[in-house]
């Protein structure tokens, strides 16, 4: 007898866009989340949706279709990742967010952008941010009937004849016709990040933490593996830049900081965006780099406060005061010649002395001749001087997942589906490469395949 006829674990992102689809397709849907409300890491996201050939696009007279996004999103990842899934995920982009219009999401013209490195705008920003989009899939939701029961952690899978029947919640068995998995990634799980990101897991906390979702620990992935399933995307993560004074977010950077390396030199522009600035920081030695300024431009900086009620991102990591402070701890070198901050960060000092050199003569030439960064450059000339240890290791999001058919279908070790199970969000693996493309990728994979989920488990269910 079953209790449903799609179960969905995890009432996030993509657990809601699961639900609604599977709803429509005429199914009874029971939602079972592990928090004390619905919501996930989608409601607290920015609230952004990555995709082409979109309405919005038009409307702002933006050419894009299908074609050209895949071949951007392949190509920046090197295409490495399975094109069958990518396809999938590009055409379904402008239907799903034409659906989520329809639910009563407003993405206004004023807020599409690039929003990372595509060669058109492709993010959508929705008016209130992720907590408004996400209410209006949990409306959605619950106008169909679907029973969502919070503070319920599933524990395993049920499995007879073949096929997946439903879960184990709390010691109790609940039936259904096939069971979504939508439980997040696995970034409050230590021991599954050191499993499929050793490299980041290895790295002191002070810098390695995560912003995300508490409940999202990895319990969809778990319990597939134990019926053999497969994962993919392992040591894919994109990763931020932090200086490790708090865990705020510091996925900005002021102009007026030079990142250089244990050698000594530049090898970025400082302020490239977040999804190139981590991975460029992590190609150095150490995983590493060290942000290098002087007492003028440390003082010129803004107090944390207003500053950051101008940015909205909490307390700003390079104020003037926090700066201070964290050089009084020790966790900020200072020195008065160049030389011995060089000698007491472990940084080549011929190395640096040379960067700063070149630099402070670009910026009195009126640019950075080098990386042609922009903004508000200041020279690097007076003591005492200044280095705070950078590491690219803060994540909000993962990467490794089940991995998926272009249904959402869960696949085995031998390639074939598992079934009565579907994934879908960051439980599932193969559409976060690795690169992140930009703002809204990992909104649009959770509700894009989410859909596709829910549409395949009703289907299945029968």
């Amino acid at each position: 007898m079953r209790d449903c006829d799609v179960l969905i674990v995890g009432a996030g992102g993509a657990g809601m866009a699961a639900a609604i689809e599977a709803a429509d397709s005429g199914a009874s849907v029971t939602v079972l989340e592990a928090g004390k409300r619905p919501g996930g890491s989608t409601a607290l996201s920015g609230g952004v949706f990555y995709a082409a050939g979109t309405s919005v696009q038009r409307a702002a007279g933006v050419q894009d279709d299908v074609e050209r996004m895949y071949r951007n999103y392949m190509t920046f990842n090197r295409w490495n990742l399975e094109p069958w899934l990518i396809r999938r995920f590009c055409e379904e982009s402008a239907p799903t967010l034409e659906w989520l219009l329809g639910l009563g999401v407003e993405m206004p013209i004023d807020g599409l952008y690039i929003s990372g490195v595509e060669d058109v705008p492709r993010g959508h920003h929705t008016r209130g941010s992720g907590a408004a989009l996400f209410e209006h899939l949990h409306g959605a939701a619950a106008a169909r009937g679907v029973a969502i029961h919070a503070k319920v952690r599933v524990e395993s899978l049920l499995v007879e004849e073949g096929r997946v029947a439903g879960v184990v919640a709390q010691g109790a068995e609940m039936r259904a016709g096939a069971v979504v998995l939508a439980t997040g990634g696995y970034g409050a799980n230590r021991d599954l990040l050191a499993e499929f990101n050793p490299d980041v897991a290895e790295q002191d906390e002070r810098w390695s933490f995560y912003f995300g979702s508490e409940t999202s620990r990895g319990d969809g992935i778990r319990m597939a593996l134990d019926l053999g399933a497969e994962v993919v995307g392992r040591n894919r993560l994109m990763v931020n830049a932090s200086p490790g004074f708090s865990r705020d977010v510091a996925d900005f950077h002021p102009p007026w900081l030079v990142f250089v390396n244990r050698h000594g030199q530049r090898f970025m522009d400082e302020t490239w965006p977040y999804c190139i600035a981590g991975h460029r920081i992590e190609e150095q030695a150490g995983r590493l780099c060290f942000a290098i300024f002087d007492e003028p431009t440390r003082a010129a900086s803004p107090s944390r406060h207003p500053f950051a009620d101008k940015l909205g991102v909490g307390n700003f990591a390079y104020s003037c005061d926090r700066l201070a402070e964290e050089a009084e701890r020790g966790r900020v070198l200072m020195a008065d010649t160049l030389e011995g901050l060089a000698v007491k960060a472990g940084i080549d000092p011929v190395g640096l002395a040379g960067t700063v050199a070149r630099y402070n003569a670009d910026v009195r030439a009126g640019g950075d001749a080098q990386f042609f960064k922009q903004g508000a450059l200041t020279t690097i000339e007076t003591a005492p001087f200044y280095a705070a240890e950078v590491h690219a290791a803060s994540f909000g999001a993962t990467s490794a997942g089940l991995r998926i058919d272009p249904d959402a279908r869960v696949l085995g070790a031998d390639a074939r589906p598992i079934a009565g199970l579907y994934a879908a969000g960051e439980t599932a693996g193969g559409v976060l490469g690795e690169r992140y493309v930009g703002g809204g990728n990992y909104i649009s994979n959770a509700l894009i395949f989410g859909r596709i989920a829910g549409r395949g488990a009703a289907g299945f269910a029968g």
